[in-house]
């Protein structure tokens, strides 16, 4: 289940349940168990004049749960000493003129609210402070259902939008719906087909920006040709360059990135760009499978991803590291040398930013177990899934296959050892922070890695 209102944009009704946190399930009927962040509105009572009703339901800490399937995000003025909760009864859907809305309380209006509370209740309350939300939300066709998870996780609605190729293959995009001096993004990763979703979003960023939007980030959960970020050889193009060129010039104002391949790809912007880590999403996942640290070695697969694999081993109990030494003798063709470090008898977790055809990380597994290891698992965030990695990868060679959803998975690419997360809630909360002009860096989402 997904929260639908999140990220510190209203505040807290009270009830007599203990903790704090608004439960709703991706549809808003009945109760789930998600922790909503209480508002940083000016209408919200700083914790001494609460009501000591309320008051009395308050526990002594919080903290920021490192698990992204709950979230609990405490704004930054409030106490440590404070954690807020609600729970509520929901029959329906909360819309105003068709759009999702997002409520603003009163002290006044929470101190009369007891117990659970129902759709009615919180709608009448809604619709005496709900001013016109200035945020929208809009998905190109690469990869819809994540976009939608995002705008459920913010308790917002998919804004509409028609795309649709001619009979050419030209690409057609009108907006539905008024985003004038609106906070828009534009959700739409450059996955595969490459070409087509890449000019998809360029025609969508000039549609915001001729329809007079304020601010226009595009979200990008994967960043193509970000592999062209430099010349290996003469006379070579850096693509990933001209791609963040032609992203600024279609009108784009900020772009939110999730594990770009290299680090200076975020230097080819001539706009703010934000970058998000998938890590804690697979780091959560590994911690709920109750490895011995002891029994655990995180492996690079090539040289090139080492700063990466010792981060990810540092935050994994610091973990020994070891290296797969490989030779590429031409485009998606590698060899395995060697291997720095020791695996025997340890269950090796293979960290890597992307996997494409999966013969780095196919031939790293195969020395691994020649060296011993116990077990091995293959952790990436983006599944590239090009012909033929679904052969090497369910090939008996893995354990698990850990991937996220920045690139939608076909059905027909699935297999037992695949296993996919979300990277929803950490998109979400983003797009609230860059919305809110908010730091993405207090203390306890420092785990989360947003820059």
């Amino acid at each position: 289940p997904l929260p639908i209102f999140c990220g510190g944009h209203f505040p807290p009704l009270f009830s007599n349940v203990g903790e704090v946190g608004l439960s709703l399930t991706e549809s808003c009927f009945g109760v789930s168990t998600a922790m909503v962040a209480p508002p940083m509105a000016p209408s919200f009572p700083s914790p001494p004049s609460l009501p000591t009703a309320t008051a009395s339901m308050l526990s002594s800490s919080y903290g920021c749960c490192p698990s992204l399937g709950l979230l609990q995000l405490i704004p930054a003025f409030y106490p440590r000493s404070f954690r807020l909760s609600v729970q509520c009864a929901m029959t329906d859907s909360l819309t105003w003129n068709g759009r999702s809305i997002v409520p603003t309380f009163h002290t006044q209006q929470t101190q009369n609210l007891s117990g659970s509370f129902n759709t009615k209740d919180v709608r009448d309350l809604f619709l005496q402070g709900t001013n016109d939300n200035r945020l929208r939300i809009f998905s190109g066709t690469a990869n819809l259902p994540l976009a939608q998870e995002i705008a459920c996780y913010m308790g917002l609605g998919l804004g509409k939008i028609n795309i649709k190729r001619f009979a050419d293959g030209e690409i057609y995009v009108q907006l539905q719906e008024s985003v004038r001096g609106c906070d828009v993004f534009l959700v739409q990763p450059t996955c595969p087909p490459a070409n087509e979703n890449l000019m998809e979003l360029l025609v969508m960023i000039d549609a915001c920006r001729r329809a007079s939007a304020k601010m226009i980030t595009t979200v990008i959960p994967y960043f193509g040709y970000a592999r062209a970020d430099r010349k290996i050889h003469g006379r070579e193009s850096i693509a990933a360059k001209l791609v963040a060129n032609l992203i600024t010039e279609a009108g784009a104002n900020r772009v939110l990135a999730c594990d770009l391949h290299s680090g200076q790809s975020m230097g080819y912007f001539d706009i703010p760009v934000d970058h998000v880590y998938g890590q804690p999403v697979i780091l959560d996942y590994l911690a709920s499978k109750m490895i011995s640290s002891q029994d655990l070695v995180v492996v690079s697969p090539d040289v090139g991803g080492v700063a990466r694999a010792r981060a990810f081993a540092k935050k994994l109990s610091d973990a020994p590291l070891a290296i797969v030494d490989k030779r590429r003798q031409g485009h998606n063709v590698a060899e395995v040398m060697n291997l720095i470090g020791d695996v025997k008898g340890k269950v090796a977790v293979m960290v890597d930013d992307m996997i494409d055809t999966a013969g780095t990380i196919a031939n790293g597994a195969a020395l691994l177990h020649q060296e011993g290891a116990r077990e091995v698992y293959a952790c990436s965030t983006h599944a590239v899934f090009s012909p033929p990695a679904i052969e090497r990868l369910s090939g008996g060679l893995f354990q698990e296959v850990i991937i996220t959803n920045t690139i939608p998975v076909k059905e027909i690419n699935y297999f037992p050892q695949l296993t996919v997360l979300s990277v929803a809630n950490l998109l979400g909360e983003t797009i609230w922070r860059v919305h809110d002009d908010s730091s993405a860096g207090f203390d306890w989402h420092s785990s989360l890695g947003i820059d």
